[in-house]
This record gives structure tokens, C-alpha cells and sequence, in this order.
């Protein structure tokens, strides 16, 4: 699955890991540094930020986004040496570092907005204060919305070419499967559903990806954008219900909910992964039956297909079972993180220590920064299909390089195809 398309996949992830936390770790203590070198100086902090496209102008964004680029170009420059032989380093290393600056830049481009977000809503609340009486103009009104459009214009152009870029890296990725497993077609066409597992579970595997991966690189982007943002904007807010003041109060309400949120999802759905790997078993096997049933006359003889089919309809049932209970507890946990933002802020709120347009930018940020550390619990029910895919390919390769079967294979095979998760 990754060996046909990374080079070297173990030390190609495991470099990337380490140089990602030896670059962010240079940023945040040296930045000032590098800044002031060549003459770009940052802004100091608490400092107004600036609404619109020109926020991608100051000297912290040109400062930032350099030293991105450049920590990019050497990573990717050193694979770009060391894996000469594969013919799609191309696309597993430019490729995947082109996603992953796209997708921050998106993030960045959301952090534009959540600071448009502030002097927007103070503008409108200004401007209802007294009915009937005008204290803001319209042209006010107009230019203010006009930066929106700037940034989400942007938004949208950059959105559309990454998903492009996304979707053809991503049959790259399958093409890459397919070939390495067809090269060994010999040695698997007796595997049981080898073709199915070539051409459906990789195109499977590809588009599972593509939803989780970039999700993913969101989740792991928006919250380094996010927290230090939250936590500046969070300065008034000093209290929460029940706890009093604590140190950053949002920050650690915000890491505390999701942690929580994280937890539960994998506590409810920690069967969900087997059910589903053993549904695509059952079926393959009914499938593989009724195949065989249109060339020869002896196969898919009714008590053999009842007995298959009974075999899925078990199967269906506990997994309607175990998802009912588990999508009971996410979304009614999805439907009070909705409301939990402003649940944490009534002491401020009723305090009036904030402005609309800062409770606005403040449940924006706080919500960005949760999702980011929900990634299981917005994901979940996709990465256990994910995860059933990747077990019938670890098998599919086992099998392939007679190595021995995984443990829910052997499993299956021991107990008839009727295992008991």
C-alpha cells in the first residue's frame, strides 16, 4: 500500500515527523531572529492585526510562508537524491509537500477571516444600537463586507485546485498499488478475491484517503494556527462555569472537550473495525459464490447461498446493533459541542467583558481549534472503513508474500466465515 509509492516508507515518515518538529521548534524559538537577520522584523505582540488580503503582506506572513517554502524544498530536495528509482517520487514527495502548503494556506486563509470576523460584527451591533438612528454608513457597511469577498474569492480558487491536485495525486497513489500487485499477479490470482482486492479495494483505499488524509493535515495545521490565536484573543476572558479562573481558560476547556469527545468516540466504536472487516468477508463470499454460480451449474445451489446469506444478515444485525449505540452517543456529543462555546462563555458574556465581535471571533477560533482535536470523532465512522480496507490488503499481501495471515483472517478461517466479533 505505501511501499509501492513512497520510497522507503518507515524512514520516509518517520525523517518527515522528526525535520516537521525540528522546524516548528526552530520557528517558535528563533522566528524574531530570522525575522530581524533579513531586515523583516515581526510585529510585536497584541498587536492589531490586519484585516483583509493585506494580511498576507505583513512581514510575519512573508517571514512565515519563506521559511515554509524553504523547509519544504529541503526535505523534498533530500528524498528527491536518496530515492532515484522511483518513478513516482514526483508525486509521493513534491506532490504531498504542494497538499500540505495548500492546505495550510487554507487554514491561514480561515484565520483571515475569523480576524474580518471582529471589527464586522462590531460594525453591525454598532449600527443597531439605536433604532431609526444612523451611526454607520452604508459605505462603511459595503467595504467592510467587500473584504470578505477578497478572502473568500481566494478561498474558493485555492479549495478547487488543491482538491484537483488532490484527486490526481490520489489515483497516482492506486496506480502505483495496481501495478505493484498486478507485477506479482502470478503469484496472487488464486488468492481468494484477489481481483476484487486489486481493483475495488484499492480504489477504495484511494478515495478513503483522499476524504482522511487532507482532513487530517487540516486538523493537524488548523490546530497549530488556532491555538496561539485563541489564546490571544481569549486575554478578557478570565473565568469558566464551575472551574472559576484558571489559567488559559479556552484553551484548556477547548484541549479538555476534545480530549473527552476523542476518548468517547473510541470507547464506543472500539468493535466497529472488526464488524466491518468481517462484513466485506461474508459478502466476498457470497459474491465469489453466485460468480462461480454463472459458469458452472454445481455452484450457488440455494442451501449454499441461504447459508452465505445468512452469514451477512448476522452480520448486518450486530453492526446495526453497535452503530446504533454509537451514533447515539456521537451526534447527541456533536449537538452539545454546537452550543458548548457559548456554554463556557456565559460568565464573560454576562460579565460584558467582551464585545459581540470578540465573543464572534472567540467561538470561531474555539471551534476550529476543538474540530481540529476531534479529528476521531468527526472521522470515525470513515476510518473504520478505512481500517477494514487496509486489514483485507494486509492480508491480500500476506498471502502474496507467503507470510502468515493476519489475526482476524486466521480467525475467520478457523471459525467458517461465521466469527464473532
Amino acid at each position: 500500500m505505501f511501499h509501492s509509492f513512497f520510497p522507503a516508507p518507515k524512514k520516509f515518515f518517520g525523517s518527515l515527523v522528526i525535520w516537521t518538529l525540528v522546524c516548528v521548534a526552530i520557528w517558535f524559538g528563533f522566528a524574531n531572529n530570522i525575522a530581524t537577520s533579513i531586515g523583516l522584523p515581526l510585529s510585536p505582540p497584541n498587536s492589531e492585526p490586519v484585516i483583509g488580503v493585506g494580511y498576507f503582506f505583513t512581514n510575519d506572513a512573508i517571514v512565515f510562508y519563506g521559511y515554509f517554502i524553504l523547509s519544504i524544498v529541503l526535505f523534498c530536495g533530500f528524498w528527491q537524491i536518496v530515492d532515484k528509482n522511483n518513478p513516482w517520487r514526483f508525486w509521493s514527495i513534491w506532490v504531498s509537500s504542494l497538499i500540505v502548503f495548500m492546505v495550510y494556506f487554507v487554514v491561514d486563509l480561515n484565520v483571515a477571516l475569523t480576524y474580518w470576523r471582529g471589527p464586522q460584527y462590531n460594525l453591525i451591533v454598532q449600527a443597531l444600537t439605536k433604532p431609526n438612528v444612523s451611526t454607520v454608513s452604508e459605505t462603511t457597511l459595503y467595504a467592510s463586507t467587500l473584504i470578505f469577498f477578497h478572502l473568500a474569492t481566494i478561498y474558493v480558487v485555492v479549495v478547487v485546485f488543491n482538491n484537483f491536485v488532490t484527486s490526481h495525486y490520489l489515483f497516482r497513489w492506486r496506480n502505483a498499488m495496481n501495478d505493484y500487485y498486478y507485477a506479482n499477479w502470478d503469484r496472487v490470482r488464486n488468492i481468494e478475491g484477489a481481483s476484487q482486492r486489486i481493483q475495488e479495494d484499492t480504489m477504495r483505499f484511494s478515495r478513503t484517503v483522499e476524504s482522511l488524509g487532507t482532513s487530517l493535515i487540516d486538523a493537524f495545521m488548523t490546530m497549530i494556527a488556532y491555538l496561539p490565536l485563541l489564546n490571544a484573543l481569549s486575554t478578557p476572558v478570565k473565568a469558566l462555569p464551575v472551574l472559576g479562573e484558571i489559567p488559559y481558560p479556552l484553551v484548556t476547556a477547548a484541549l479538555a472537550w476534545a480530549v473527552f469527545g476523542t476518548l468517547l468516540m473510541v470507547i464506543t466504536g472500539i468493535k466497529l473495525p472488526g464488524l466491518e472487516f468481517q462484513n466485506q468477508r461474508v459478502e466476498a463470499a457470497f459474491r465469489k459464490e453466485l460468480v462461480y454460480g454463472e459458469d458452472d451449474p454445481l455452484r450457488a445451489k440455494p442451501a449454499t447461498v441461504t447459508e452465505l446469506f445468512s452469514n451477512i444478515r448476522r452480520n448486518n444485525f450486530r453492526m446495526f446493533w453497535h452503530y446504533g449505540y454509537f451514533n447515539f452517543v456521537r451526534f447527541f456529543y456533536i449537538q452539545t459541542d454546537a452550543v458548548f462555546p457559548v456554554l463556557i462563555l456565559v460568565p464573560s458574556i454576562s460579565a460584558a467583558v467582551i464585545t459581540y465581535g470578540l465573543f464572534e471571533q472567540l467561538r470561531t477560533a474555539f471551534a476550529q481549534v476543538t474540530n481540529s482535536l476531534q479529528y476521531l470523532v468527526n472521522s470515525w465512522p470513515t476510518m473504520v472503513e478505512l481500517i477494514s480496507i487496509q486489514k483485507r490488503l494486509a492480508a491480500f499481501e500476506a498471502a502474496m508474500n507467503d507470510e502468515p495471515l493476519p489475526s482476524l483472517d486466521q480467525k475467520f478461517i478457523e471459525s467458517g466465515g461465521e466469527e464473532k466479533v
